[in-house]
């Protein structure tokens, strides 16, 4: 069988380069059709979802009762190591970083883990660092008790892990971890920072920066 033929309910696709001699008519009609209709199939799979690094990122995503579609995403990298998949979610598109702070719309930020184990102590400098390496002091001295909080519901984070960042108008940053909600942080102050570690002028990574703009 040819390389690249996949197969439908479970059956083989066989393609001869030229028909038998008294092929019935029939025959070839149904397997053209089944041709299309693997063609079909495989188009909607592929406008339904992104892949990135192996990790298929969803178009949409629903929030409370808004519907978020993905703004970019892309891979943070350490050292040239893969650390996780980053994706973030909008109600709408935006390609620059003073649109997506100024957008007062629910947000999404989604983390899919590609390395072996990221330790809670890597995890808190790092939200330590994009905190610090993105706000002045007197904005740092205002957040710094609510990042204990986020601190405070971090884990060790290992390959497959999902870690969700998201935010609802007038409730606050819900932080996820495998589909278990480990707590809320409040205020739209304190997710603008958070989208800072992203998306500041002194990001985790530059190219996943551009990524979630759309870049």
């Amino acid at each position: 069988m040819p390389r690249g033929i996949p197969e439908i309910a479970g059956q083989r696709l066989h393609f001869d380069s030229e028909s038998r001699v008294g092929q019935p008519e029939t025959n070839i009609m149904t397997r053209t059709l089944a041709f299309f209709v693997l063609c079909a199939v495989l188009c909607v799979s592929a406008a339904g979802a992104t892949e990135v690094a192996g990790v298929v990122v969803p178009e949409t995503a629903s929030l409370d009762s808004d519907q978020l579609v993905l703004n970019g995403a892309g891979v943070r990298k350490k050292f040239f190591v893969k650390v996780y998949v980053g994706a973030l979610f909008l109600t709408r598109r935006q390609d620059t970083v003073e649109a997506v702070l100024a957008d007062k719309g629910a947000k999404r930020i989604s983390m899919h883990f590609l390395y072996k184990e990221v330790g809670r102590d890597k995890m808190v400098d790092g939200w330590n660092d994009g905190f610090r390496n993105n706000l002045s002091d007197a904005e740092f001295g205002k957040l710094q008790a609510r990042l204990e909080q986020l601190n405070a519901m971090t884990e060790t984070l290992r390959a497959g892990d999902v870690m969700r960042l998201d935010y609802v108008p007038g409730n606050g940053t819900s932080v996820w971890i495998n589909e278990t909600e480990k707590g809320t942080v409040p205020g739209v102050d304190f997710h603008q920072a958070l989208l800072k570690v992203w998306l500041g002028n002194m990001p985790a990574d530059n190219g996943l920066k551009k990524a979630m703009l759309g870049k």
